[in-house]
């Protein structure tokens, strides 16, 4: 029975830390992307959708 051939590989492997630390910079970009739209939006719809939402979620905005 052959024994099997371990292969090493020279690329960089991403450890949990680093990858949480990755996907929360890109969730607080794409939320301050969100916010920033939404608040200086001129459509009224978009400013309307989010005036509901946070009265809807009780979150004083004004």
């Amino acid at each position: 029975m052959p024994m099997p051939t371990i292969v090493s590989s020279s690329a960089p492997v991403a450890t949990a830390p680093t990858i949480r630390l990755i996907q929360s910079a890109i969730a607080a970009c794409l939320g301050l992307m969100i916010v920033g739209f939404v608040g200086f939006s001129h459509i009224e719809v978009v400013h309307n959708t989010a005036h509901d939402t946070r009265h809807a979620n009780a979150f004083p905005c004004h």
